[in-house]
């Protein structure tokens, strides 16, 4: 069973917690903050409670190289602001000048090391690296949802170590949505997908054919599904080596009487960097020298209507290039869709990564039931599966 970190007596003592600091940085400086935003309540427990925190972290992939530009440094400074107190960093997170900062540590400070993955042993899950992780520490938590899936030091092999150990608010909150609108979740159930790639989510797609309402798929994955039906999308996207895969989806749903809906117009252009002569087209009569980009408006109102029509939604993965703002108004529209929902009592659940970006540049992550953190580790937890960091815990 997984232990809640109001459960631990914390005075005095040295907490270390695994937190996700991967944040999209520009300039030097962090371009969004959520991630960091969202494990605040549980270091501010811990501080308030008379500990001192330790916090690890990765940012980016490294490769097990010092890469200044993936220093941890810009959130170390975003988190100070945001505590509005000084930390302390260590550029090496497993040194031994780094361990003496931690062993030094008076209650109420908190002490930053340095991006965990400049060494290949956190992603190999070293017994040593995790070894050496632990020294930071008496208590272990983890608050980080987004690595939870895989099994690396920082999260599962550091555990062994600890005999105090548990999870985070963010954490503890992150699996009272995504269980919740799995297990019990109110119905009708709409499951929304989008993003450029489908085979990360075939899984998720399998489970809830057996679940869901309705499955609505936009964004770039559409176009395989669409070519699977005999459809010429012209230059857009397909993963011709899941079309087959994707037909079978198709009679699935279909057995199973789920409404699989695919967009009946998008946005088109040459290509992402020619937006002027882009126009909207049905999604039959996509031009052969250019590409879908965006869901259109025809789509935008039908999707809406299924989630004003449900009980839960949960949405992972944009409708289209929304980081260009010619090809945000389908992604603007669903978030749009599913805030007025959330907000006549909808539960409305985003599934983190570039959806979770894309639903706060909107200015609408407020209108949620959730957003969640971890894009990886959500899909994995939708799909039924278990995940590794947090397996690890109930040990």
């Amino acid at each position: 069973m997984l232990k809640l970190l109001t459960l631990f007596d914390l005075k005095s003592k040295r907490v270390l917690i695994r937190v996700d600091f991967n944040v999209p940085l520009v300039d030097g400086r962090v371009a969004d903050d959520f991630r960091i935003s969202a494990v605040l309540p549980t270091i501010k427990h811990c501080l308030s409670e008379g500990a001192s925190v330790v916090l690890m972290s990765h940012l980016g992939r490294p490769n097990g190289q010092n890469n200044p530009d993936m220093s941890l440094i810009p959130a170390g400074e975003k988190l100070a602001e945001l505590l509005e107190m000084p930390i302390k960093f260590s550029d090496n997170c497993v040194s031994s000048d780094a361990r003496d900062v931690s062993l030094g540590l008076k209650p109420g400070e908190i002490h930053l090391l340095e991006n965990l993955r400049f060494h290949d042993d956190e992603t190999k899950n070293d017994k040593r690296f995790s070894y050496q992780l632990s020294k930071h520490g008496d208590i272990y938590i983890n608050d980080a949802f987004g690595t939870a899936h895989r099994a690396h030091a920082s999260n599962v092999g550091v555990v062994e170590y600890f005999s105090k150990k548990g999870m985070g608010f963010q954490i503890e909150k992150e699996l009272q949505f995504l269980n919740s609108v799995t297990r019990n979740p109110q119905r009708p159930l709409t499951l929304i997908l989008g993003g450029a790639k489908i085979g990360g989510k075939l899984e998720l797609i399998n489970t809830f054919i057996h679940e869901a309402d309705s499955i609505l798929i936009g964004g770039g994955m559409a176009f395989t599904f669409l070519k699977a039906k005999g459809l010429d999308v012209g230059a857009s996207i397909v993963d011709d080596s899941i079309i087959e895969i994707a037909g079978n989806i198709l009679i699935q749903a279909k057995k199973r009487k789920v409404e699989l809906l695919f967009p009946t117009d998008f946005l088109v252009a040459e290509n992402i960097d020619k937006p002027k002569d882009r126009e909207c087209v049905e999604c039959d009569h996509i031009p052969s020298s250019k590409m879908g980009l965006d869901i259109g408006p025809e789509t935008v109102q039908i999707f809406s209507d299924i989630i004003h029509s449900s009980g839960t939604v949960i949405w992972n993965g944009p409708m289209g290039v929304f980081e260009k703002p010619e090809f945000k108004d389908g992604s603007q529209g669903i978030a749009q869709a599913m805030a007025k929902a959330s907000h006549e009592g909808v539960i409305t659940v985003v599934g983190g990564g570039d959806t979770a970006s894309a639903v706060k540049q909107f200015g609408l992550h407020n209108d949620m039931s959730h957003v969640s953190t971890g894009g990886g580790a959500s899909l994995e937890l939708l799909s039924g599966n278990q995940l590794p960091g947090l397996f690890a815990l109930e040990q």
